[in-house]
Order: C-alpha cells, then structure tokens, then sequence
C-alpha cells in the first residue's frame, strides 16, 4: 500500500475528530500555564543562565518559553515513533521466522556474530512487510511514518538506506537501554527525560493501579461511588512495547478501559454517571480514541486484546495475583469474545479478548494536552477526582516535572488523588502531599519492583 492509499484514512479521522460525540460532556480548551501559578516553582528552581526561565521573567516571556518547550517536546514524539519502529524490529512475530531481540541479546548486539546475523535478517524481513499491501494497521503506520522521514520502499537501493537505518535505531537503542539500566539504580524517576517519547504501553501498570485502587478503598480514602471524573495523562497506544510485545494484533489503547473496569469492580464510581478523560500531546492516541468514540456513537464495541507474557521471571506471587486481575478484566464493561491466536512464532504468550460495550467507549473523551506546560480551566464542581499518569513524568527533569505537579493539583477537587509509577518531585510545594506508596515485586531474578505512589490535593 502506497503513502497516497493511507491519506484518505487520515482525511476521514481528521474529518471524525472535527465533531463531538453526543454523549460526551464538553471540556474548556488547554490553556498554558499562568505565570503566576509557576512563581514558587521558578523562585526555588529557575536561573539566569538561559537554562531554565527566570525567576523575574515577565508574563509575555513566559508564555513564549512555554510554547517553545511545549512544541520541543511534541517534537520528542518522531524519536519515540522510531522506538516503536524498532521494538517492532526487536519483537515482531507476523513477519519473520528469526529470533527476538530480548534485552539479553540487545545488550551484546554489535558484539556477537549471531545477534548481527538475525538483526539483519529482520531488517530485511520487516522491510518486506513494510512494502507488502494489505498488512495490519500497525504496520500502516509504521510505513507512512518512514516515508514520512525521507525512506522509500521501491528500490533495492532505497531498500538498502532503510535497513541502515532500522539497525543504526537499533544500536542507538541499545546504548539507551544499557544507560537506562545504569540509571535506574540512581535515579529511575527521570531517567528517559533525553529521549524520545514513545506510546508503547502493557498491562502491567494497569494491575500496579488496580492494587493502589483497593488499597485506597480499604483505607477509606476514597468513598464507594465517590469517583466521577477521572483524567489519565498518556494513555498511550499498545503495539509491539518494548517489554515483550508482539505485533500480530492492532494498536490498541488499554488503560482507559482498565482503569474504568476497576472503578466499576471497586465500586468507586458508577457507569452512567463515570466520564473518563485521556490527556495526551499525540495525534495518534487522541485521533485512535476519537475514532473509537465515533464507532460507539453508531453502536459498535471496541474490542481489546489482552496478551500476557506468562514465561517471564515472575515471582509467584506476582504471577498468581496478575492472572486473576487478567482474567477478571473487563468483566464490568464488556463481555468475552473469541482472541486474535497467538502465533506459535510467539511461545510463552497466553491471550483473551474483551469486548467493550459502546456506552463505555462514549465515556471516554481524548484531549490534546501537554500536562507540563497546560491545564483545564476547570470550575469546582468540574475537577477532578482522580488523575492517573504511569510511566508518564520520567520523560521529564526536576523543572518540568514540578510544573506538572501544580497543573495536576490545579485540575484536582480538594482531596483528589493523583496516582502516579513515578515519585515526583518535592522541593517545591505544589500543593499535593504524597499520602500512601503501593509496592509491587514482579520479578526476583533480576529484581524488578514497581511502585505506585499516591499523592492527594491538600484542602
């Protein structure tokens, strides 16, 4: 399929984009954050240096730096595409008979003989499945994304500068990964703030928040149907993530069903009264979910497919604990239909699908926003009573991530809950307290432990 027979997709998304759906409340537009609201950040953490904003900068400047920062990150999304592009490399079972690239054998590519051998082998296995018609929406879009970067797929020649540039990604990667875990070990909670900003996403923040959910109910934090309106800061897009993924089933995006599914099991909230808002700086999140919206408007479902990679280290605890939480999911808000196979290329996958009922979907309303640098100018009774972003804020440095703390607590009711894998910043108050840590053991060999931190808007 040629880049000409995807643009009128893209017509009819944008098209589909351009119109609410009829069920769903109706939210302000962003608005950048006011300079006065930033005072107590900039006083503790800005310079003079040109680094960071002063402390004495002016309203006109401050909104200009805002919107400069704003469009850089945004700019961040082309390298996080190139990762998905490249885990698809790594993982991708629909198109190639070779060996995955697990993180054993990214750390030693370029130093084993064999590792090069099968990373070649997929290049040119996956350029072919780039070039061929009829493949799979993810693999769409990944074409339209390389050609959009200057690669054509008509030449042995064009051919040959693509698979450069597939394994330049994937050395490029590797020194990421290998860095990432020397990091981790200092300071995990921002590591990935030089590097590109992917969409990738699993289920395992999902189960992460759904335990810090029933700790919240146990400790009587928050009341049975006391839940209305939530907001989740990157939902992101599942295909192919960088943690065991495959490729043989659409872009999906998993959180915001996950997080309504819990809500309704716990008792939080309630399902016609739930409005559930995604807040992302992606065209792709924001127009996939707005098309999702639009299929619900006419009555169609919106089915997810639920993969799992049950052969990993887990501990069994965690393993035990995670498969009942899988195989409870969805219960609340749809009703189980046959999955997509898992390939027999894909050993150690076990899988099952949902489909998730209409009114469900229209509950679901995606906006463009950079928490960062923006809010919703929110009325009380319109705020929040909880907001969740995982993996989200270590993209992000001290500064920055201490902005988005005091847009957060603008967007939050007094006492609402911010639910969040990172630990944030707190040198300067912003008006949240972290109140409760979840901690989650995944895996003993290495030792892999996630942890959700709760943070509550003080009154």
């Amino acid at each position: 399929m040629g880049m000409s027979s995807v643009r009128p997709v893209f017509f009819i998304l944008c098209a589909l984009a351009g119109s609410a759906s009829p069920t769903a409340s109706q939210v302000p537009n962003p608005e950048f954050m006011p300079l006065e609201s930033a005072k107590a950040v900039l006083q503790k953490m800005g310079s003079s240096d040109g680094t960071l904003p002063s402390p004495n900068v002016n309203s006109h400047d401050w909104i200009v730096w805002l919107q400069k920062s704003d469009a850089q990150v945004r700019q961040r999304l082309d390298i996080g595409e190139e990762d998905s592009l490249t885990n698809l490399l790594r993982f991708g079972v629909t198109y190639t008979k070779e060996y995955r690239i697990d993180d054993d054998y990214l750390a030693i590519y370029g130093q084993s003989s064999l590792v090069n051998a099968f990373a070649e082998n997929r290049a040119k296995d996956l350029i072919k499945a780039l070039a061929a018609p009829n493949g799979n929406q993810g693999f769409v879009e990944m074409r339209v994304f390389v050609e959009k970067r200057g690669f054509s797929l008509k030449s042995p020649a064009s051919r040959k500068k693509l698979k450069a540039y597939l394994l330049a990604n994937l050395a490029r990667l590797q020194k990421e990964f290998l860095q990432a875990r020397q990091q981790a070990k200092v300071n995990r909670d921002q590591m990935f703030q030089r590097r590109g900003i992917s969409l990738d996403s699993n289920l395992w923040p999902d189960y992460d928040i759904d335990l810090s959910l029933k700790t919240v109910v146990k400790s009587g934090m928050l009341k049975p149907g006391g839940v209305r309106r939530v907001a989740i800061v990157g939902p992101g897009l599942d295909f192919v993530n960088k943690q065991q993924g495959v490729d043989y089933y659409p872009p999906q995006t998993t959180q915001p069903f996950a997080v309504f599914d819990s809500l309704l099991r716990l008792g939080l909230a309630k399902p016609d009264s739930l409005q559930l808002y995604t807040l992302d700086i992606s065209p792709r999140v924001n127009l996939h979910i707005e098309m999702a919206r639009k299929n619900a408007a006419l009555g169609r479902a919106y089915t997810l497919q639920l993969p799992w990679y049950t052969e990993g280290r887990w501990t069994d605890d965690f393993r035990a604990k995670f498969t009942q939480f899988w195989q409870e999911l969805g219960a609340q808000i749809g009703q189980p239909v046959a999955a997509i196979p898992v390939p027999q290329s894909a050993p150690g996958f076990e899988t099952r699908a949902v489909k998730v009922r209409a009114p469900v979907v229209s509950r679901i309303q995606p906006v463009d926003m950079n928490i960062v640098y923006q809010r919703l100018p929110l009325a009380p009774d319109e705020r929040f009573d909880l907001i969740i972003g995982t993996n989200i804020f270590l993209y992000y440095g001290g500064f920055e991530q201490s902005l988005a703390q005091v847009n957060v607590a603008a967007m939050l009711k007094p006492g609402g809950y911010l639910l969040s894998n990172d630990k944030l910043q707190d040198t300067v108050s912003s008006g949240l307290e972290q109140v409760m840590v979840t901690e989650v053991p995944m895996t003993s060999a290495p030792v892999i432990t996630d942890y959700i931190y709760c943070y509550r808007r003080m009154k």
